[in-house]
């Protein structure tokens, strides 16, 4: 049986921190969220993978390459322009002459694939769609189910005036190859607005398996730090985090230095990283390869990507930073705040909760600002 990776996304409510990467290279604890994803599909046996991408798809295609270092089989399929979930699987057509499981490589789960396909099976279902009781619905599509599993209505996005369901669309799917002959070619359509509806309406057997695993859409700043906080927490089943686990909830990486700082679990360090005296960093903080922590500074609920530097006595608090940054000494960073790759916060200059810093721009020594740094060229 194969599967589709679902990868094109842009991931314009994450930026800055997508403006220079697909959404499913964010990362979650120093691995993309998309290697998470394939190392669950190869736990299952999905080992046969087609990757459907579009924006920046060259950075997923040199990070992953074939995926023989995985243990899968990787294949891709670029659009030129958007197709929609739909049509983006069914421009890959050629490939998918049997039962197959879609996943997004931009959401964080450790759903339970071997059950949902035999659920499939049982049911004798020509689509499978795994669900999520969620508190907010208005952000997915919402199901309801008959006693047995099967679909009996669909509502995309609804207000909050017109919930009937809490149970979420997390856009998993398990197919049989015949479902893509309904679906227009060349142009954009989606699974869950068009096709599904459309199955319904003719009668198909449509089932909905309903999981208690962990699943996060990774939409938002927001989401995001939500889905680190839960790798760190060890809520997600078979997640492997890089590097040596030196004591309950501390990983650190080779060549890691860490000089009598003080590390509150759960954290992650990636290689080669450098903290100086006096400094403090966690709970809940991912720290990536050659980053250098300056003495004194704080650093908690926050992801700090790879050579970025931060300042002595520097704090940072909920905050997420790209590539290559410079945190100035006694900088703040407050909740929600993002940095974009290479951007600068100079000294004494405070990001207040939500801005987002753009790549390549500076916030001037003692600055405050309150509202997003730059924009992005598109």
């Amino acid at each position: 049986m194969k599967a589709v990776i679902m990868a094109g996304g842009k991931g314009t409510r994450l930026r800055p921190l997508t403006s220079n990467q697909p959404k499913p290279m964010i990362s979650i604890a120093n691995k993309p969220c998309m290697e998470h994803i394939i190392n669950l599909l190869e736990h299952h046996g999905l080992e046969d993978i087609v990757v459907t991408a579009e924006f920046l798809s060259e950075e997923i295609q040199n990070y992953f390459g074939d995926g023989s270092a995985w243990g899968v089989k990787l294949s891709y399929s670029v659009e030129e322009e958007p197709l929609g979930t739909a049509g983006s699987v069914k421009f890959t057509q050629d490939r998918l002459n049997e039962r197959f499981v879609i996943v997004s490589g931009d959401a964080l789960t450790d759903v339970d694939l071997s059950a949902v396909v035999a659920f499939h099976e049982e049911r004798g279902a020509d689509a499978t769609l795994v669900l999520k009781e969620v508190h907010d619905p208005s952000e997915f599509g919402i199901v309801v189910l008959e006693d047995d599993g099967r679909v009996s209505r669909f509502f995309e996005k609804p207000d909050p005036d017109e919930v009937f369901s809490y149970t979420a669309n997390t856009g998993i799917y398990v197919l049989e190859p015949g479902i893509l002959d309904g679906i227009p070619a060349g142009e954009e359509y989606d699974f869950a607005k068009d096709l599904f509806p459309k199955l319904l309406e003719a009668e198909r057997p449509i089932y909905g398996y309903v999981t208690d695993g962990y699943w996060e859409d990774i939409g938002n700043i927001e989401q995001y730090l939500d889905a680190q906080k839960a790798a760190l927490d060890g809520g997600i089943r078979g997640l492997r985090i890089p590097g040596e686990k030196v004591r309950e909830g501390v990983y650190v990486g080779r060549g890691t230095r860490i000089d009598e700082a003080r590390i509150e679990a759960p954290v992650v360090f990636g290689k080669d990283v450098e903290v100086a005296p006096g400094a403090c960093v966690g709970p809940h903080s991912v720290i990536a390869a050659n980053v250098r922590i300056g003495a004194g500074a704080s650093v908690a609920r926050s992801t700090v990507d790879e050579r970025t530097t931060i300042g002595e006595e520097a704090e940072l608090d909920g905050t997420l930073i790209m590539k290559d940054c410079i945190v100035g000494p006694r900088a703040r960073l407050l909740e929600g705040s993002a940095l974009g790759d290479g951007a600068e916060i100079e000294e004494g200059a405070t990001v207040t909760s939500g801005v987002g810093v753009y790549p390549d721009e500076t916030v001037e020594e003692g600055e405050r600002v309150t509202e997003d740094v730059g924009e992005d060229e598109e």
